[in-house]
C-alpha cells in the first residue's frame, strides 16, 4: 500500500541484520516476509526469539553444572532487543559473592539485562548469562569477555556502596530522616517513624500481637526506615527494607529485629509472603496502620480509581496479616476505616469464592469490626445457606420479614386459649434455638450457631402450611406475628437474611 509517514514512503524493501547481511531484501508478497528474514539473520516471530533465549540460557547454564533463574520478565526484555539471539554464559568474581544476592540479581538484570545462575547447592554462582545479538565467529568469547567487565565494574560500584553503608549504623542513617518530608500535611519521614515506632510496641504490650518484646518491636520500627538514605537503596530503591535488614543483622540487630526491619514493608502484592513471625508483624502491621489512619484523618481517601497513596493497596496488607495470622483487632478504632476494610474484604474474599452479600449481612447487624471473627461468621453463613436448610430458612425468613413489614409494631404477646400444634411445635423450638444460637455466636462457635437456626427449618415451614398470620381474632393475630418477631430476631442473632441474596 503506498503511502507516506513522515517524510517515508511506504515499499517492498526491507534489510536483514545489519552485521549477518549486507544490502537490501526486496519482498515479492506478504508470505516472503519471515522466510527472507530468517535468511537475512532476522527472527521476525517473537515467541520464536523467546523460546531461543529461554531454552539457550538453560542449556547455557547446565552445561556449567548450574542452573538458570528463570525471570520471564528478562527473556521478554532481551527478545525485543535482540534479531538473532545468542544466550552466551560469562563468569565475574567470586568476591563479589560477598555483596547480598539480591544485589548482585538487580545490578545484572536492571543494568546489563543479564540472567543470574545457581549452584548444586542452591547458592548464587558466579556466572550470568547474556544475550548476544550475532552469532560471532569466536563462538562469542570477545562478547562474553567484554560483558564481564561492564558486569565487573557495576558489582565493584555495587560492593562500594554496600561497604560504605556498612560502616554507618542504621541508627546514625535514622537521623537524616529528620530532613525528609513524608507528605506535607504528615510531617517527616522521622515523624512517621515515631509514631510506627509506638504503635508497633503499643500492639505487642497490649497483647494484640503476642510472643515479641515491645523494646524489640520499637527498635525495630526506629530503624526500618533507615536504609532510605544509604548509597544502596539511592542506586536501587526496589531494595529498601531488604538492604535494612542485611544492614541491621551485619551490625549486631537481633536477628528477630533484623527481620522485622527486612520485612516490614510485605504483603506489598497479592502474591508476597506474609510475614509470620511475631516481631515482623507488629512493625509491618504499624507500618500500614499509620498510612491508613493518617491519610484518613487528612481527609485524603482514595476516589473512584484514584489512590495516589495505595491506600487500597495497604488495607488489602492489613486485612492479610490480621487473617493469616489469626490476630484479633478492632479495626474500627482507627479513624472509621471499618467501612473502607469491608469493602477491601469483599474484594480479596470474591476470589476465594466468599460471597459478598453474605459479608454485608453479618456486617449489617453492627458492632462486627474484628475481621477474623467476621471472616469465620461470613464462612460458617456461607456453608449454612448452600444447604437445603439454610435455602428453606431464607425462604422463610423473607416471608416471615414481608409479613412484619406492615405489621410493624408487632411484638411477642400472650398465647391464645386454643394454641393449635404447629404453633405450639414454632414456639417450642424458638425457646430452644433462640438462646442457642445467642451463647454460641458469643463464644465464636458459629457452626453451632448455625445449626441452632437449622432447628427451626421444619416448625416454621410447618407454621406457615398450617396457620394463617394475619387471623380475624386479634389474639391469635397478635400472638403469630409475635412468633414471627422472635422468628425474625432469633435469625438476626447470626447475620442480617435481609442482605442475603436468592
Amino acid at each position: 500500500m503506498p503511502c507516506d509517514v513522515d517524510g517515508l514512503h511506504s515499499g517492498a524493501v526491507t534489510y536483514g541484520h545489519r552485521f549477518h547481511h549486507q544490502g537490501p531484501i526486496t519482498l515479492g508478497h506478504a508470505g516472503d516476509y519471515a522466510a527472507k528474514l530468517r535468511a537475512a539473520h532476522v527472527i521476525v516471530d517473537q515467541e520464536e526469539r523467546r523460546a531461543i533465549i529461554r531454552d539457550g540460557a538453560e542449556k547455557a547454564a547446565a552445561a556449567a553444572g548450574l542452573t538458570l533463574v528463570p525471570d520471564e520478565g528478562l527473556v521478554i526484555e532481551n527478545a525485543g532487543l535482540t534479531e538473532w539471539p545468542v544466550p552466551l554464559l560469562g563468569r565475574f568474581d567470586p568476591d563479589f559473592l560477598s555483596v547480598p544476592e539480591e544485589v548482585i540479581q538487580l545490578t545484572a538484570r536492571v543494568n546489563q539485562k543479564y540472567f543470574i545462575c545457581r549452584d548444586a547447592q542452591g547458592k548464587l554462582a558466579n556466572a550470568f548469562v547474556c544475550t548476544a545479538n550475532i552469532a560471532a565467529h569466536d563462538g562469542g568469547a570477545a562478547i562474553v569477555a567484554g560483558n564481564e567487565k561492564v558486569l565487573a565494574a557495576r558489582l565493584s560500584d555495587a560492593r562500594f556502596f554496600y561497604e560504605t553503608d556498612l560502616k554507618v549504623p542504621l541508627e546514625k542513617q535514622a537521623e537524616k530522616l529528620k530532613d525528609i518530608v513524608f507528605h506535607e500535611k504528615l510531617g517527616t519521614l522521622a515523624e512517621r517513624v515515631e509514631r510506627i515506632a509506638k504503635l508497633a510496641r503499643s500492639l505487642v504490650e497490649t497483647g494484640v500481637i503476642s510472643g515479641a518484646s515491645g523494646e524489640d518491636a520499637e527498635r525495630a520500627a526506629r530503624l526500618s526506615k533507615a536504609d532510605l538514605v544509604t548509597g544502596m537503596v539511592g542506586e536501587f530503591p526496589e531494595l529498601q527494607g531488604l538492604m535494612g535488614g542485611y544492614y541491621a543483622a551485619a551490625q549486631g540487630e537481633k536477628p528477630e529485629v533484623a527481620a522485622a526491619v527486612r520485612d516490614h514493608y510485605k504483603p506489598v502484592g497479592q502474591g508476597d509472603d506474609v510475614p509470620s513471625a511475631p516481631l515482623s508483624v507488629a512493625v509491618s502491621l504499624a507500618e500500614k496502620l499509620d498510612t491508613l489512619t493518617q491519610f484518613f484523618a487528612a481527609d485524603m481517601q482514595p476516589t473512584g480509581s484514584k489512590d495516589p497513596f495505595a491506600l487500597r493497596r495497604a488495607a488489602l496488607a492489613v486485612i492479610r496479616l490480621l487473617v493469616e495470622n489469626g490476630i484479633r483487632y478492632s479495626v474500627s478504632a482507627n479513624n472509621g476505616l471499618l467501612e473502607f476494610f469491608v469493602d477491601r474484604l469483599k474484594v480479596q474474599q470474591r476470589e476465594a469464592g466468599v460471597r459478598h452479600d453474605l459479608i454485608d449481612a453479618v456486617i449489617a447487624l453492627g458492632g462486627e469490626d474484628d475481621l477474623v471473627r467476621l471472616l469465620a461468621r461470613v464462612k460458617a453463613l456461607q456453608s449454612f445457606v448452600t444447604t437445603e436448610d439454610g435455602t428453606n430458612l431464607l425462604a422463610a425468613y423473607k416471608r416471615a420479614a414481608n409479613i412484619l413489614k406492615a405489621a410493624p409494631e408487632a411484638q411477642a404477646a400472650v398465647a391464645p386459649a386454643d394454641l393449635g400444634p404447629a404453633e405450639s411445635a414454632l414456639q417450642a423450638a424458638l425457646d430452644a434455638a433462640a438462646p442457642k444460637a445467642a451463647t454460641a455466636i458469643e463464644r465464636e462457635q458459629f457452626e453451632a450457631a448455625m445449626a441452632a437456626l437449622a432447628s427451626l427449618r421444619a416448625p416454621i415451614d410447618g407454621f406457615f402450611d398450617a396457620v394463617m398470620v394475619n387471623d380475624e381474632d386479634p389474639t391469635k393475630r397478635a400472638f403469630r406475628l409475635g412468633l414471627l418477631v422472635r422468628f425474625r430476631d432469633a435469625v438476626h442473632r447470626v447475620a442480617d437474611f435481609s442482605k442475603i441474596e436468592g
